[in-house]
């Protein structure tokens, strides 16, 4: 399965993306270019619905940490949404989860995203 992005600016001005299928070096690299220009507006709360992600390789986890990053530079805030058992270890595992926060309520993820950012490690 090809890597999917798809996204919605929700009325709160949060940018819903979503993304469907497999972060290995052909998924990370197939979305990062669109990724990285919806996630590096001006000021950017993103929440990146991870629902659909089968699996996350270190490509696809740097594409998430180097864009939550640039968010945060500029003012903004990147949180991830629902990944399944699998993500969530690999997230847990190289301690990506320390970095970007991770919720499993989408009303959270957004409350989250428009928070101050956290200071990142």
């Amino acid at each position: 399965m090809q890597m999917e992005l798809t996204y919605d600016d929700l009325p709160d001005g949060v940018r819903a993306i979503k993304l469907r299928g497999r972060m290995d070096l052909e998924g990370a690299a197939a979305i990062d270019l669109k990724f990285t220009s919806l996630t590096a507006s001006h000021r950017a709360f993103v929440v990146v619905d991870l629902t659909d992600v089968e699996f996350m390789a270190s490509l696809g986890l740097a594409t998430l940490v180097r864009n939550a990053k640039a968010a945060r530079l500029r003012e903004g805030n990147m949180v991830l949404f629902n990944p399944r058992p699998s993500v969530r270890q690999v997230l847990a595992s190289t301690r990506i989860d320390q970095v970007i926060l991770i919720y499993s309520d989408l009303d959270e993820a957004r409350l989250a995203a428009k928070a101050p950012p956290a200071a990142m490690g």
